[in-house]
């Protein structure tokens, strides 16, 4: 008996300094503002396209960084959040896609990502956002109903907060996760995970809440953050909504889905502007 209590209490041991770990170092396993590094390794000048860098100042005094990539002959502008590690000289790609689709681009990057200063929160990251969407409607000029909202992975938690809290032109959520305790709960079954969470993206909840129509895309072989996680984000939303179904991977996904993937943005975004252009 005296040997079963001593493995009772070492199991209890490590089950408790488990938990203290996630709870303490969730900021680290949810942030990668290091990786791979914080330098701009190329710029749009590098895909031919002309930019202009923008500094910004939120709420809280912090500098951020960010890039508005101008189109011609733009039929909206697309806010672009990016996902948890590297930062926006990684989405040269996207941006390319984007440009291609006749929009204008403006990426930031977060708190204590590249250029931008600080440190990156939960909490910093949402007035990051607010800072960037000030921008483009104050500081632009830009209608909030020409404005499309994009996120992908951590960004499409940010920007689905974002849209809760205007009413842009549409949203955009590609390979989000549903809540970061949803996403915990998978990695560590064994925990009370969703009591450990402080930080805690509720992408489905503000998806829930948004008042304009919504695409969410996802693909089956996504890695890093299951199927089932973007459609659990879908069927929250109450707002006309699409689902688009990607390919590979998680962070080639909307590379390997090519034409599919580029097709259906510009569906959606197309029905998007006309319905709103059909209302004025």
């Amino acid at each position: 008996m005296p040997g079963l209590w001593k493995l009772l209490i070492i199991v209890v041991g490590v089950y408790a300094v488990i938990s203290i770990y996630v709870y303490l170092m969730q900021s680290s396993l949810v942030f990668y503002p290091n990786m791979p590094g914080r330098q701009l390794v190329a710029t749009p000048a590098d895909i031919g396209l002309s930019y202009q860098d923008v500094a910004l100042v939120t709420e809280d005094n912090v500098s951020i960084h960010g890039w508005f990539i101008p189109n011609e002959n733009a039929k909206a502008t697309l806010l672009f959040f990016h996902g948890n590690a590297g930062n926006i000289s990684h989405r040269l790609e996207s941006i390319r896609i984007f440009n291609s689709l006749g929009l204008n681009v403006f990426i930031i990057d977060y708190r204590g990502y590249g250029q931008s200063e600080g440190t990156i929160t939960e909490q910093g990251s949402y007035l990051d956002a607010e800072a960037a969407w000030s921008f483009l409607v104050n500081s632009k000029g830009i209608s909030q109903q020409q404005v499309i909202i994009f996120g992908r992975s951590l960004g499409a938690s940010i920007a689905a907060w974002l849209a809760s809290k205007h009413t842009p032109a549409a949203l955009i959520i590609e390979s989000g996760f549903s809540s970061v305790a949803s996403m915990g709960q998978r990695f560590y079954p064994f925990l009370p995970v969703r009591w450990l969470t402080h930080i805690k993206y509720d992408t489905e909840k503000y998806a829930a809440t948004v008042s304009c129509p919504v695409l969410v895309a996802h693909s089956k072989n996504d890695e890093i953050i299951p199927y089932d996680e973007g459609r659990k984000i879908f069927h929250a939303v109450s707002e006309t909504k699409y689902f688009l179904e990607m390919q590979g991977g998680h962070n080639d996904g909307f590379m390997v889905s090519g034409s599919t993937y580029i097709q259906g943005l510009e569906t959606f975004i197309e029905n998007v502007l006309t319905t709103a252009a059909n209302q004025l």
